[in-house]
């Protein structure tokens, strides 16, 4: 089995952690994984993306043209990404940011209100952790556990001060989904 997520809003949403966070839990599960970021040079408000590929046997090419799950931060994310959700696949929006629908009847578009809960968590920079948090309950790429264990070895090591805000944010996610 191969997964497929783009992750995208705006530089200093945490667009590249979230999939580095994705992308070591999948490591730690044993699996193979590509992690893409994509960034302007403007980088914080800028646009940044990064697509993460998760894999059981070795991923063929780091090219994909239609994405199983996107997250989509901000409105220009949503005009860009919705499109290339394959039918069926899911689609997490910051309805705290974005209120315009994607239009999209065949998929799962599952609108949470990250902006929100990441500032009611106590950080508006934990967004990107209540998404991440939404996806893996409603697409489970990798377990949960393995994100929380994941947000334990990244930011407990850099900064283990804000490591359960982080796990309350994700947690707050897989709640609101």
């Amino acid at each position: 089995m191969e997964r497929s997520v783009v992750i995208a809003g705006f530089g200093g949403q945490g667009i590249l952690f979230a999939g580095h966070v994705l992308a070591e839990a999948a490591n730690a599960e044993g699996r193979e994984v590509l992690w893409i970021p994509s960034y302007g040079p403007e980088m914080r408000g800028g646009t940044a993306s990064c697509t993460v590929i998760v894999g059981d046997e070795p991923i063929g090419s780091p090219v994909v043209d239609r994405v199983d799950a996107a997250i989509v931060m901000n409105p220009p994310s949503l005009a860009k990404f919705a499109p290339l959700v394959r039918e069926g696949g899911l689609l997490v929006v910051n309805a705290s940011l974005v209120e315009a629908q994607s239009g999209r009847a065949d998929v799962d578009e599952v609108r949470v209100p990250c902006s929100q809960l990441a500032r009611a968590g106590g950080d508006d920079r934990l967004v990107s952790m209540v998404a991440l948090g939404a996806l893996i309950e409603r697409l489970p790429v990798v377990s949960a556990q393995s994100v929380s264990q994941a947000l334990r070895t990244i930011v407990g090591a850099r900064r283990p001060e804000v490591l359960e805000a982080d796990l309350g944010a994700f947690e707050a996610g897989r709640r609101a989904a």
